[in-house]
């Protein structure tokens, strides 16, 4: 057996994305992307693309599943996992590595944990019925379907309140939470980065400050101006929702700050505690406090270690 995945995984502001790159460097790889924000097109400091990281010695190392829809546009879990195992097979076939990167833990378990997801017609007469609904509706219904719902972003915007009912509803006629731990044709090799927590906060607040001093306001006060709602921007996550409090008056800078600070470092202990869930169910992590190729490079190449 040899790996055929790799998978770089953590909380925000560990390091993820420079090791996947070196690690891709070494390893003839190319990166698929595990970040649920980083798909849109116009998110770009907030969501922390940084596509600066992917060059590396003057070589620039291929990425998928980044800068794919419009923020207009809808994308999640179902889309995707059909997505990574699209991508996936066609690095496979170009004889290089997929290395699996990102902290969205719904995206990472969904293919590190072989969720079976049903195909879904988001123009059936169901999903018509769904959208005479009202919102709040929609909400008693879908947590009504699954009662232990994680992703509350589900709830915040009715056509994904309505996608994620469907979902919800296929699932149950193929059976609730059914998946195998690893799907027989992926074979990863997992790394864990998880510096020490005192760390992970510094470095969030120093890269909090550095974004918002070098565009990340202004990017939020263009999406306001092309009409993206308070809903939306709230459905873009923390950055985008905080911000565009600022923007329409609701917080001052310095509330909107600490406000935002907080919310990301207990986001990233919430990344922890979702992938400690994960090993839980059986999946192997090997953990780092801090990236280290070469220690990664040797448990690539010795698939019998443990």
């Amino acid at each position: 057996m040899h790996y055929n995945l790799l998978s770089i995984i953590g909380p925000t502001a560990c390091g993820k994305t420079r090791l996947a790159v070196a690690l891709a460097l070494h390893l003839n790889g190319e990166i698929i992307s595990a970040d649920s924000r980083q798909v849109y097109r116009e998110l770009t400091i907030g969501t922390g693309k940084d596509l600066d990281e992917y060059i590396i010695n003057n070589q620039a190392i291929p990425y998928h599943l980044i800068d794919i829809i419009s923020a207009s546009e809808t994308y999640d879990v179902f889309s995707f996992h059909a997505d990574f195992f699209n991508v996936f097979r066609g690095i496979t076939i170009r004889n290089k590595l997929p290395v699996l990167c990102g902290g969205t833990g719904l995206y990472i378990s969904s293919v590190l944990e072989n969720y079976h997801m049903p195909k879904v017609d988001f123009t059936s007469p169901r999903a018509i019925e769904l959208n005479a609904f009202q919102v709040e509706d929609l909400r008693e219904l879908l947590i009504r379907l699954k009662p232990g719902l994680h992703n509350t972003t589900d709830l915040t915007e009715k056509l994904r309140t309505i996608k994620a009912i469907l979902i919800a509803e296929a699932e149950l006629k193929v059976g609730v939470g059914e998946k195998n731990i690893i799907p027989e044709d992926i074979h990863p090799l997992i790394i864990g980065l998880a510096p020490e927590r005192e760390l992970v906060k510094q470095r969030i607040t120093a890269r909090l400050k550095q974004r918002l001093q070098n565009g990340m306001i202004t990017e939020v006060e263009q999406l306001i101006n092309a009409g993206f709602s308070v809903e939306r921007l709230d459905f873009f996550g923390l950055e985008y929702r905080y911000l565009g409090k600022y923007l329409t008056g609701e917080l001052t800078y310095d509330a909107m700050f600490e406000k935002l600070n907080s919310s990301i470092h207990n986001f990233a202990k919430r990344q922890m505690t979702w992938l400690r869930r994960m090993e839980k169910h059986g999946v192997k992590i090997h953990w780092f406090t801090e990236p280290d190729v070469e220690a990664v490079i040797r448990l690539f190449n010795n698939p019998e270690i443990v």
